[in-house]
């Protein structure tokens, strides 16, 4: 690593903060999955005879491993050894496609990747195409590549010794992809530290912290496993989301916080068979990743209870720009419920429009931040890094306003807004009067290309069980609350939205489809 031209003022690495916690909480449940559980103790104990297999096998500090993997306990275990041994970790998403995860393996330059003995039918794949990969490893058993799991349960214990990192980048997350090739976000111990602080310090946490992951632990869930590691607290992990097991397990386990995509929300409340009672336990759901409709939040609050909190952030600036309280969602106050909260303590936040200037006060701009948690770079895209800083802020497109109670409010994303007829055309605006209606579970408008309009607004829409969807209706509501320019000029009934790896609606995939000739 290079030495660092301040080392007074250097931060301790996410390795060192796992080691100081399996000293401190010893005894206590760590983690919980695939009916196991691992105190604080035997957790670093599985950490550390698994970096002591991965260094025999000739990784060393600085050398990059990738992790592609549903869900389970040993995730989080090879998670937890990349940072302990000093390994830069690039995740890759199960659902995503092959040709974007061997993108990556090369763009990033993976050294060795662990792989879900689910998913290694095609390991042999990737290694061909991703030559610089030394091995390939297998969570579970396969004919193709050695069984990482096993060669730990096999390893002798040992103490757990934290590595000095050969880089200061830690992690590279890829973004989604949806409008284009996917970039490396770049992390430094110093970026990942200030998200850890930032997230153990400001977001409402219960006394007795369990967590239960549903979405992936190798993205978004896996930033919930250090604040509730920070605080002593147990990390829970699910294969996969479904209503009824999810309920089930936050009954048996007494789960009091977890973290849910808009959709899975969705979900909760249209299921007729769930059992409300089973899910008392809970005092925190944070939401985020993607829009949720206000007036589905307020179902979910009269229904549930005020123990929402809602994240805003991005791959670059990571959950931490803005956060929605408990006690900000008001049903008595809609506005609250459409805005994203409140900047973080040391967060600067500034809406700025085309020439890095701020837009008048309630006026739209660019959301465009600055902070410690910020990264460090797109990885080995000089070019693109230098336009996302431009002016010294992170450009983050998304276009956002503040409210009169300093509260922000994202408009949309800048390259997802619709220019019709020569107006600007916000779709979030368009779905949120859509998702009003009775017969629309969700919905997603996109602008698609017409000789007319230029871009003619389209919504998709999926029905609620039961239900019939009207398109007239739907385009009078709209031409109602919003006006001519607004209205949906086609509505397209769909069963399901198409969704990228990490459970947002994928719209370049919706205006691929409608694109395509009727």
């Amino acid at each position: 690593m290079t030495p660092p031209s301040d080392p007074l003022h250097q931060v301790a690495t996410l390795g060192e903060l796992f080691a100081r916690a399996t000293n401190r909480f010893a005894d206590r449940v760590a983690l919980v999955a695939e009916d196991k559980r691992w105190t604080y103790a035997q957790l670093a104990d599985r950490v550390a005879r698994m970096g002591a297999v991965l260094r025999r096998h000739g990784l060393k500090s600085g050398d990059a491993l990738s992790i592609l993997s549903h869900n389970k306990a040993d995730v989080l275990v090879v998670y937890l050894a990349a940072m302990v041994e000093g390994l830069r970790l690039t995740p890759l998403a199960a659902l995503s496609s092959t040709t974007d995860q061997i993108f990556i393996l090369n763009d990033a330059e993976i050294d060795v990747l662990v792989i879900d003995a689910a998913l290694a039918s095609h390991a042999a794949t990737l290694k061909a195409e991703a030559p610089r990969l030394k091995s390939v490893f297998a969570l579970g058993e396969t004919n193709t590549a050695p069984n990482l799991s096993a060669l730990t349960d096999a390893e002798p214990s040992q103490p757990l010794v934290v590595k000095a990192p050969a880089s200061d980048v830690t992690m590279i997350y890829y973004t989604g992809g949806t409008t284009g090739r996917p970039k490396g976000v770049a992390h430094t111990h110093t970026s990942a530290m200030a998200t850890v602080m930032m997230s153990g310090s400001e977001w409402e946490w219960p006394p007795e912290l369990r967590f239960l992951a549903v979405t992936p632990v190798s993205h978004a869930a896996g930033a919930f496993a250090w604040p509730t590691l920070l605080k002593g607290g147990t990390f829970h992990v699910l294969s996969s989301f479904s209503v009824a097991g999810f309920a089930d397990y936050v009954a048996k386990e007494k789960i009091t916080t977890t973290f849910l995509v808009p959709t899975a929300l969705y979900r909760l409340l249209d299921d007729p068979a769930l059992d409300d009672a089973q899910l008392a336990s809970l005092q925190t759901v944070v939401y985020g990743a993607a829009p949720m409709a206000p007036v589905r939040l307020a179902q979910c609050i009269r229904r549930f209870g005020p123990i929402f909190m809602q994240l805003y952030g991005q791959t670059e600036a990571p959950s931490l720009i803005s956060y929605l309280e408990k006690s900000g969602h008001r049903i008595d106050d809609p506005e609250s419920l459409s805005s994203c909260g409140v900047p973080l303590g040391p967060v600067q936040v500034a809406l700025l429009d085309d020439a890095c200037c701020e837009v008048e006060s309630g006026e739209v701009g660019e959301i465009c931040v600055r902070g410690t948690f910020v990264m460090k770079e797109y990885w080995k895209r000089p070019d693109e890094t230098a336009k996302a800083f431009e002016g010294g802020w992170l450009h983050t497109g998304d276009m956002g306003r503040f409210d009169a109670k300093g509260r922000l409010h994202i408009v949309d994303r800048k390259k997802d807004m619709i220019i019709s007829g020569g107006f600007n055309v916000f779709p979030s605006e368009i779905e949120a009067v859509l998702a009003e209606h009775a017969s629309v579970a969700s919905c997603a408008v996109v602008g698609v290309p017409d000789p007319l309009w230029g871009e003619a607004v389209t919504a998709v829409v999926v029905a609620r069980d039961g239900q019939a969807v009207d398109a007239a209706a739907l385009q009078a509501l709209v031409r109602d609350r919003k006006g001519a320019v607004h209205t949906p000029k086609r509505i397209v009934i769909a069963e399901a939205l198409p969704l990228t790896p990490v459970g947002k609606i994928d719209k370049k995939a919706l205006r691929a489809r409608l694109a395509e000739p009727r």
